[in-house]
């Protein structure tokens, strides 16, 4: 089966671990394909490898081998674990993402029998089917098959029923998983801090000691941070800290909240610093069947919401009905109703027209069935037009092109997501354009109330449409204002279990397979039975419908948001799968009651986490955000509001291969993770090119130093040779021949004529006879050097000559040198080590040569 990205669910992001050989099961990838005879009914170990792929505090309850995933026609193994179904494949011995579904997740599951026909499978396969279909509210409708006579669908379906829908709110895998990995800081420091940036006291930073001791009631020139509310007396549903006008008292703030539906007053979420507009909500008014009920207090503080605009003008004022007008006239016979524009001044009543709860359930399980309809994996694996080569969503004939359209747009999804934005933006405007107030409200102010001032406060500033304020934008205008996410996805309260689950009835056997088992029993409301459960069935997709708006503002800005599409389908999946403890209970004070904050994990955290592996490449990043090119409002035109069908979120179940959505923008991160890679590259070739110039120029300092001493040297040699010279000049005066031989020896030679220069550095003493004649040695080779000799020195001829030829020496006297001996043979001046302070010592009046 074809794996996007996006079909990926968050809490499967773990490293990517197999089977061993060893828990291999039997049968080859499909139905036909599967030996039957080999699968044992008896439940078995749960294999090694199969625990490398559970979460923390994740354990296995039940499990069935030999399953088929009817979608797709995979066989392996599925397990029900305290956390989710996890469907093993049995050719790739890995996770089946459509077959893997958190328990929370799923809105539905019921147990079909069908017969096959004759002829259709193999004698020792003929008989019925065992089929476990299982509806998400995620929009995947996937069927497992087991075979007869195996027990394992009773066991998986049993599994189901103690742990899909638990009666107590402690028995959720999120209490069982921890916090202390995704732990973060309170939720209400989180509210205040977002309340300080609100009010343009952004430099105060919430405690929790803030908290206990009521030091949080700031406020500016217009608004404050109230504590009426600090221990959920006047509104359980309400949050501790409300923003109110600062000319209105608490106590007046009493006095109106019994005038509104649940003591849900109004209160602002948004407003602008540099006009005064502001967004408020509330619930309806409790006006009557014959509308004349009024409140004073109530009017005075909804006209202070209008404060005087900069030409001391008051500021109109809208009231924002969520509903269709005939449902308000029709709350009123039970108390609620609306507003008369006549009560309150200058104020305008606007009607929205947006469908209840119960309305939006029944459209998107009729979206949900379309998809399975024309979508490449069926959950019935026969009907899919794409599969057995018919049209296709980019293409076909056109009859079935306008077919498809028109069962699409009977499912209403579309058109209640364009009412949805139309009535969002309208707000926005009014707040933008004319600097006026907008009060919006529905019946109790938590469903539709909450989708328009969500949206619109998106619209209008920036500073939700990054990572950071989206956080702080749903924890303020769902979590805080209590949205009740545990009715709308039928999970136990504090108070007590939740909406549990009914077992669809059992399809008859027809003989063969029916076209969607879902198909046949969503859409009916013949039974008895559904009609009394409609009204107690409080589940709806409210949260899931607002963030396809933002999906859709986000198709028709991409420049204007820092996150994208797959951040979005990450956000719902951790919503829909209750593995955090941020959505779950109906209320700020339930969750405060039931310690959801200490005892379970923060899915911000765990996003946060996710977006930090890969840094600015991750794919919750949007690759064209400029914050520069839509730093002010958003005010869509009427003729952009055309919603489409999410791919991202709605076909990647049904056509994997279309939730990829735009391959300009896949090809773009390609080409972004792509550079970011070149970039580390090259910063690496700059910190090495640093590390190479710091070693060169230690190197040209080396040379510099070294040079210097070279220089030294060469200046020493210098004067070295020129003393050289003047010892030589100064022995030569002496009637002295000297040699330096080229290792640096000297030698010094007598010879009778001193005009002579042996060739060689070895000097041969001649000696002159008495009949004049010269006589050396035999050959050059063999002269003999003139040697200090340690023995009888006053006999030898050398020192003799010496005697007779030094200037400075007398028989009588001695030597007149200033070192006695200095000439003599055993002297520095002979052993060529001349005492040159010697010659500036002597007299002005001495000389070297006699007359």
């Amino acid at each position: 089966m074809y794996r996007s990205r996006s079909a990926r669910s968050p809490n499967l992001r773990e490293p990517d671990i197999r089977l061993a050989e060893s828990d291999k099961i039997e049968g080859a990838g499909g139905w036909d394909a599967l030996e039957w005879t080999k699968i044992d009914p008896v439940a078995r170990p749960v294999p090694i490898g199969v625990k490398q792929f559970l979460l923390a505090d994740e354990y296995v309850v039940v499990e069935g081998y030999g399953v088929v995933l009817v979608n797709t026609d995979d066989a392996g193994t599925l397990f029900v674990t305290n956390f989710r179904l996890l469907f093993l494949s049995e050719g790739s011995r890995d996770i089946i993402a459509l077959g893997t579904v958190p328990l929370a997740t799923i809105e539905k599951f019921q147990k079909i029998v069908m017969k096959l026909p004759s002829g259709q499978r193999q004698p020792e396969k003929t008989g019925s089917q065992r089929l476990l279909q299982i509806i998400g509210k995620d929009m995947r409708i996937i069927v497992f098959g087991f075979r007869p006579r195996t027990k394992q669908r009773r066991a998986v379906y049993d599994a189901l029923l103690r742990c899909a829908r638990p009666t107590r709110l402690w028995d959720l895998y999120a209490f069982a998983g921890g916090h202390s990995r995704f732990s973060n800081t309170n939720p209400k420091v989180r509210l205040l801090n977002e309340y300080c940036r609100l009010l343009g006291m952004g430099f105060c930073q919430a405690s929790i000691r803030a908290i206990e001791d009521g030091s949080f009631t700031l406020s500016n020139e217009y608004w404050r941070i109230s504590s009426v509310n600090s221990n959920y007396t006047m509104s359980p549903t309400y949050p501790f800290a409300l923003l109110l006008p600062k000319s209105i008292s608490d106590d007046k703030v009493l006095q109106a909240c019994t005038f509104r539906a649940r003591c849900r007053l109004p209160a602002i979420t948004w407003c602008d610093r540099g006009t005064g507009a502001v967004l408020a909500r509330s619930s309806q008014p409790l006006v009557g069947l014959m509308m004349n009920m009024r409140s004073n207090a109530d009017e005075n503080l909804v006209a202070a919401l209008c404060t005087q605009t900069a030409g001391e003008k008051r500021r109109k004022l809208y009231i924002a009905d969520a509903r269709p007008r005939k449902n308000a006239l029709a709350n009123g016979a039970m108390g609620g109703g609306s507003e008369s524009s006549a009560n309150y001044f200058q104020s305008e009543i606007v009607f929205f027209g947006i469908d209840n709860i119960h309305a939006m359930r029944e459209s998107l399980g009729r979206l949900r069935d379309y998809l399975d309809t024309h979508g490449t994996t069926s959950s019935d694996g026969m009907s899919s037009f794409l599969r057995h080569g018919g049209w296709s969503w980019g293409g076909g004939n056109l009859s079935s092109m306008s077919a498809s359209v028109s069962t699409l747009g009977d499912t209403g999804w579309l058109i209640h997501v364009q009412t949805v934005l139309a009535g969002s933006a309208w707000i926005a405007a009014r707040v933008a354009l004319e600097s006026a107030s907008v009060l919006v409200h529905c019946s109790d102010g938590w469903d539709r109330t909450t989708q328009l001032v969500s949206l619109a406060s998106l619209l209008l500033d920036p500073y939700y449409r990054t990572i950071k304020g989206f956080q702080a934008l749903v924890e303020k205008d769902w979590l805080a204002f209590g949205h009740p996410f545990s009715d709308r996805l039928g999970m136990p309260t504090i108070s007590g279990s939740g909406n549990m689950p009914f077992e669809l009835s059992r399809q008859a056997s027809t003989g063969s397979l029916p076209s969607s088992p879902m198909r046949q029993v969503s859409g009916s409301s013949s039974s008895q039975a559904q009609n009394s459960s409609h009204a107690q069935n409080q589940n709806s997709p409210i949260f899931l419908q607002w963030v396809d708006c933002v999906a859709q503002l986000l198709r028709m800005y991409p420049f204007a948001f820092e996150f994208s599409s797959a951040f979005l389908v990450d956000l719902l999946d951790c919503m829909l799968s209750c593995r955090f403890g941020n959505f779950l209970c109906n209320s700020e004070k339930e969750r405060e009651q039931a310690g959801i904050s200490d005892a379970c994990g923060c899915l911000y955290m765990y996003l946060a986490e996710l977006r930090a592996s890969e840094g600015s490449s991750h794919a919750h990043y949007n690759l064209f955000y400029d914050p520069l090119k839509h730093d002010g409002p958003l005010l869509p035109p009427a003729a952009a509001l055309a919603p489409t069908v999410w791919p991202q979120f709605h076909l990647r179940w049904a056509c994997p291969s279309e939730a990829q959505g735009g391959e300009v923008e896949a090809e773009c991160r390609k080409l972004t993770r792509k550079f970011s890679e070149l970039q580390r590259a090259k910063e690496a070739a700059e910190t090495r090119l640093n590390e190479i110039s710091v070693t060169v120029e230690s190197l040209v300092t080396e040379l510099r130093n070294e040079k210097l001493v070279s220089t030294s040297a060469r200046d020493a040699v210098k004067r070295a040779s020129k003393e050289t010279a003047t010892i030589k000049r100064a022995v030569q005066s002496l009637g002295f021949n000297v040699y330096f031989s080229v290792d640096g020896d000297c030698n010094v030679c007598i010879e009778s004529n001193p005009t002579e220069i042996p060739q060689r550095s070895v000097c041969s003493v001649s000696t002159t006879n008495s009949n004049g004649s010269v006589h050396g040695s035999e050959k050059s080779d063999l002269s003999e050097p003139v040697t200090v000799m340690q023995d009888d020195v006053s006999d030898n001829p050398l020192i003799q000559v010496c005697e007779s030829l030094c200037p400075m020496h007398s028989r009588d006297s001695g030597c007149r040198w200033p070192n006695p001996g200095c000439a003599k043979f055993r002297s520095q001046f002979v052993g060529l080590k001349a005492n040159f302070d010697a010659f500036d010592r002597l007299p002005i009046y001495d000389n070297y040569f006699g007359t």
